[in-house]
């Protein structure tokens, strides 16, 4: 597929996965816009061979302002063709990263969940629902329900928060697990850099690795205090280049409140 038909067909995604959310957005050129704003950039992903369904989407949320900030984020999607890999890619995007990012503007608990965390002093995190897919996804789904992971590598990732000089940003931090027992992948990005400690950590931890191979997928923002964000109301405040299985459909687990989990619960496939 040629690059301008790749970039045909995300755009075409992005327009139909932020209609999900209420939000219209339309294409102007090389980006899409959105209300207000905001904007969604698309560029050449890294190595991208062609067909291998990767895709690179940034997130403004204030265009027109030189340092406004910009949410990039790495994603790919499962299918039998290029467009419909294209096409999964921007919808694991739109499920996790994007409903984030809408929450973050709106506030209201709807389309992810919202903490200060102890362990991150001076940091609101917005996180979006995840999305389990591969086989037998049942048992990663229901540990992810049981078990906060911000809270666990909040130690890990808290060093890369901090650039010398620079006054805190709205931070993307993308979580990417699963495999099966012996072939685990344990991956923790912090503004799309690869984090050693915070993939150590998640590795470290007890999920379950099954004889099948099985992926989660969970996209955090944390936005430092004082800058505008979205505030959800009261009750709703509580204290990764991505891998794919073929013929493994993606399944849409909502977001969990992160000191809440046991509120996840399972939607159906491609939202």
């Amino acid at each position: 597929m040629r690059a301008q038909s790749r970039l045909d067909v995300i755009q075409r995604s992005v327009v139909r996965e932020m209609a999900r959310f209420g939000q219209r957005f339309a294409v102007e050129g090389s980006v899409v816009r959105g209300p207000g704003t905001t904007a969604v950039a698309v560029r050449e992903h890294p190595g991208e061979g062609g067909g291998a369904g990767h895709v690179d989407l940034g997130f403004a949320l204030d265009v027109g302002r030189a340092d406004g900030p910009v949410v990039w984020d790495c994603t790919a999607g499962l299918g039998r063709t290029e467009e419909e890999r294209l096409e999964s890619a921007v919808r694991m995007w739109a499920t996790t990263t994007a409903a984030a990012l809408v929450e973050l503007q709106e506030g209201r608990g709807t389309h992810g969940d919202h903490v200060r965390p102890p362990q991150l002093p001076g940091w609101h995190a917005v996180q979006g629902p995840a999305a389990v897919f591969g086989f037998g996804s049942e048992a990663l789904s229901e540990w992810l329900a049981d078990h906060q992971l911000l809270p666990e590598l909040a130690g890990a990732i808290a060093p890369e928060l901090a650039v010398e000089g620079a006054e805190p940003a709205v931070t993307g931090v993308k979580l990417f697990l699963g495999g099966r027992a012996g072939e685990d992948v344990a991956e923790v990005r912090v503004n799309g850099e690869v984090s050693g400690p915070g993939s150590a950590a998640l590795r470290a931890l007890g999920w379950p690795r099954g004889e099948r191979l099985c992926w989660a997928r969970l996209f955090v923002l944390l936005v430092p205090d004082g800058l505008p964000a979205g505030e959800p109301p009261a009750a709703a405040v509580s204290a990764v280049g991505d891998a794919g299985a073929a013929g493994a459909a993606p399944v849409a687990v909502p977001a969990v409140r992160l000191g809440v989990l046991a509120r996840w619960r399972r939607a159906r496939a491609g939202r």
